[in-house]
């Protein structure tokens, strides 16, 4: 299954994304997160899932 994250610019810089999946999310120099550019490696599907359920605003959404 191939799966990317992206975040918009919603994000409030709570850190829940990068602190439940650092594999996947990352805080920028702004201090908003980022998903990294690239598929999700598998064994991190599940954390990179549960850091979207976990934004309390929404800001992480599945790509197209």
């Amino acid at each position: 299954m191939n799966m990317k994250y992206y975040v918009t610019d919603e994000c409030i810089g709570c850190g829940v994304c990068v602190n439940t999946c650092p594999e996947v999310f990352k805080m920028t120099d702004a201090g908003v997160a980022e998903a990294i550019d690239e598929e999700v490696p598998e064994e991190y599907l599940d954390a990179a899932a549960q850091a979207m359920d976990s934004c309390p605003v929404q800001a992480i959404k599945e790509a197209d």
